[in-house]
């Protein structure tokens, strides 16, 4: 079993940044690749960022390109997500997941694993 507790949301201002993290324990290292999941109300969860816990290259959704940045420290079993240049159509809940399996990262039901979620709120 593995747990994910995300921190770091809160409100801001469109044009800010923000830095989520999540932090992995339990059985981390049967984790293959974790990702950061949005849900914002009223629509369906959709993929942020993906990344490799071995390595390569991260995956991230054609509307945060260039503007969100998704890293792992192996050392803490962190994951982040630091978010700058925020738009209001960021505001959702922000889940991070875990996978032991191979899929394509934009499959949601490949994720074994989700943490509690942590609010963003961007206000114009």
């Amino acid at each position: 079993q593995v747990q994910l507790v995300e921190s770091g949301g809160g409100s801001v201002q469109a044009g800010g940044s923000l830095r989520l993290s999540c932090a992995a324990s339990g059985d981390t290292i049967s984790m293959k690749r974790m990702a950061w999941v949005r849900q914002a109300p009223g629509k369906e969860r959709e993929g942020v960022a993906h990344i490799f816990t071995g390595g390569g290259v991260p995956h991230y959704a054609d509307s945060v390109k260039g503007r969100f940045t998704i890293s792992r420290d192996f050392s803490k079993n962190t994951v982040y997500l630091e978010m700058n240049s925020l738009k209001p159509e960021a505001t959702a809940m922000y889940y991070c997941a875990a996978a032991i399996i191979y899929t394509a990262w934009t499959r949601l039901d490949g994720y074994e694993y989700w943490g509690q979620g942590t609010q963003v709120t961007v206000s114009s």
